[in-house]
C-alpha cells in the first residue's frame, strides 16, 4: 500500500505542490494548492497513483468509475483499469453537472465517485447526484488528496492517499488578500 508521504513525495518531484495565493475552485483561497495534472501528465505516475487508489475499494464491488470534468477525468480512467471497470466523466453544460457524450449508467449500476483533491467536497456531491440522477447506486468515494483534512462527509465509504488539512479562507477573511496579494486561479472549473 502507498503511503502518505509517498503519494506527496510524486506530487513535490512534479512540481505539483505549489505554494502562493490560490483562488480555489470552492471560492475560498488558500496558501497551498495541489495542481494534479502535473502529476498526471506523467502516465507512470497516473497509473501507480490510481492503482493504489483503486486499491483501497478491493473490498467494495463496483461496476463503475466516475468523476467530474476536467480535473477528475484521468483519476477515473486509470482507477477504472485498475479496477478492471468502465470510467466515464460528468461535465458542467450550462453551469449543470451532467453526463454527456452517450455516457449513461444502468439502473442500480454501483459506481464508485472519485476527484483528484478534495477541498469542501462540492464537485463530488454533484457528480453523487448526477449518478443518482442517471439511476445508478454511488457506493463510494474516494481522491488522490482529500485537502479538507476529513471534514468532507459523503454518507459512503471515502478513502484516499493522502489527507491534509490546508488552511482555506473566505474571500472577505483572507490574510493574503488583507496583506495585499491578489489569488490566482489554477484550477479548471470557471476557465474559458
Amino acid at each position: 500500500m502507498m503511503t502518505s508521504e509517498e503519494v506527496l513525495e510524486i506530487y513535490k518531484k512534479t512540481g505539483a505542490l505549489l505554494t502562493g495565493h490560490f483562488l480555489l475552485s470552492s471560492g475560498l483561497h488558500s496558501e497551498q494548492y495541489l495542481q494534479s495534472a502535473l502529476v498526471l501528465q506523467q502516465p507512470e505516475a497516473a497509473t501507480k497513483l490510481c492503482a493504489a487508489l483503486a486499491d483501497r475499494f478491493l473490498d467494495i464491488k463496483i461496476d463503475a468509475v466516475i468523476a467530474p470534468a476536467l480535473g477528475g477525468i484521468l483519476v477515473a480512467h486509470e482507477t477504472a483499469r485498475a479496477l478492471g471497470v468502465r470510467g466515464i466523466f460528468a461535465e458542467r453544460q450550462s453551469g449543470e453537472l451532467m453526463l454527456r457524450r452517450g455516457f449513461s449508467l444502468r439502473a442500480g449500476e454501483r459506481v464508485l465517485v472519485v476527484e483528484d483533491v478534495i477541498t469542501t467536497g462540492k464537485s463530488t456531491k454533484e457528480t453523487m447526484e448526477v449518478v443518482k440522477k442517471a439511476g445508478g447506486l454511488v457506493v463510494a468515494a474516494g481522491a488522490l488528496v482529500d485537502r479538507s483534512g476529513g471534514k468532507a462527509d459523503f454518507g459512503v465509504p471515502a478513502r484516499f492517499l493522502v489527507m491534509l488539512s490546508v488552511p482555506t479562507y473566505a474571500a472577505d477573511a483572507c490574510p493574503l488578500c488583507k496583506a495585499g496579494s491578489a489569488p490566482v486561479k489554477p484550477g479548471s472549473r470557471g476557465l474559458a
